[in-house]
């Protein structure tokens, strides 16, 4: 039950910035806003305030701001046909469309600086084990042992270390190591081996034969230096967002890996038993993933109406209402085939573990 809660929390705050960024650009340039929903379906709570109903809808899986003339079949009066969204020109519809995702990667830099800024966890450098027969048992690196620097890089975390094997050239390194109080020069060449990547694929990686111990430490970031590693690990998480989806869309990873609102509610409940840090870091993730995935050129999507207004603004003419309507009808579909996949992969997962 605490789980759901959590998951529903979570999804509802993702929507409101989200339909957030929509209703703000779509009130800058003078575009009447109809309704602001909350999820779809029968409205279980309504207020109107000014001109716009705010609404708390049934089905909480999404939002909507309805805008003046965005129907086909809408009738506007002479008075307001000037506020109405079709009326519009299409850089202005393109622009209210792009801002909702817009504002979920945005969030999603608020909530990584508030996490950085505030302080949190990282893994120490300690060595925690050595395997027999690779680089670091060969060099006398023991368990206990704290790394301090690779070549000219100082190691102050396990990721800086994970990111100095990665960028490793292929010749010995000169490592430093700190053993009790005393520090130890030594000289290791990483090894080559095959690993998994985050997609599961296989790849090569240059390791040494270490893995890091249970031990944390807590990191701070300035105000500066906070804002400046929220801003990359949220261009990171987009690009490998980006990477992971065009990868399944061309078959090169498993489609099990996709997740739906089960598996959303399931892991913002343990985020949260973790702390609020690890739920805003999840929900950052969830932000970028929201974000976008609404990005892309799929009718019905933000990216699909991004897609129309383009054509409009090149051509200089309207797609056809059938040819719209055709469109989401196919969007429709992806959407719903995306949906039932998610599910069955959430069920399978809560029953099977697969």
């Amino acid at each position: 039950m605490v789980n759901i809660i959590y998951g529903f929390i979570a999804l509802s705050l993702l929507i409101l910035v989200h339909e957030v960024g929509h209703f703000m650009v779509a009130r800058i340039f003078n575009v009447k806003v109809l309704t602001f929903s909350i999820g779809f379906g029968k409205k279980i709570l309504k207020k109107t305030k000014g001109e716009t109903e705010y609404a708390l809808s049934l089905v909480p899986l999404g939002g909507y701001v309805k805008l003046l003339g965005e129907s086909p079949d809408e009738i506007v009066s002479e008075e307001e046909i000037h506020r109405s969204y079709a009326h519009k020109h299409p850089f202005v519809k393109i622009l209210i469309a792009f801002t909702g995702p817009l504002f979920n990667i945005l969030f999603a830099s608020v909530l990584f600086y508030a996490v950085f800024v505030s302080g949190y966890s990282v893994l120490s450098t300690k060595v925690g084990s050595v395997e027999k027969g690779y680089p670091a048992y060969e060099a006398g690196i023991k368990e206990g042992d704290v790394i301090v620097r690779v070549e000219d890089k100082n190691i102050h975390e396990w990721g800086d270390l994970m990111e100095a094997m990665a960028e490793a050239p292929d010749k010995p390194l000169a490592f430093t190591i700190k053993r009790r109080d005393t520090l130890i020069s030594t000289t290791i060449t990483p090894k080559e081996i095959e690993g998994k990547n985050i997609f599961g694929e296989t790849i090569k990686r240059k390791v040494i034969g270490i893995g890091a111990s249970n031990e944390f430490i807590i990191r701070n970031e300035n105000v500066f230096s906070a804002a400046t590693k929220a801003f990359y690990q949220t261009y990171y998480l987009s690009k490998i967002t980006v990477i992971g989806i065009v990868k399944l869309v061309i078959g090169s990873i498993s489609p099990k890996n996709i997740g739906g609102p089960i598996l959303i509610l399931e892991m913002a409940g343990k985020q949260a038993k973790e702390g609020k840090k690890n739920l805003a870091y999840f929900i950052a993730l969830i932000s970028i993933n929201l974000g976008i995935i609404n990005l892309f050129p799929i009718p019905i999507l933000d990216g699909g109406h991004i897609l129309f207004h383009t054509i409009e603004l090149i051509t200089r003419r309207r797609l056809s209402q059938r040819a719209v309507d055709i469109a989401q009808k196919i969007g429709m579909g992806i959407l719903v085939a995306v949906m039932i996949l998610a599910f069955f992969n959430d069920i399978m997962r809560m029953f099977y573990g697969k």
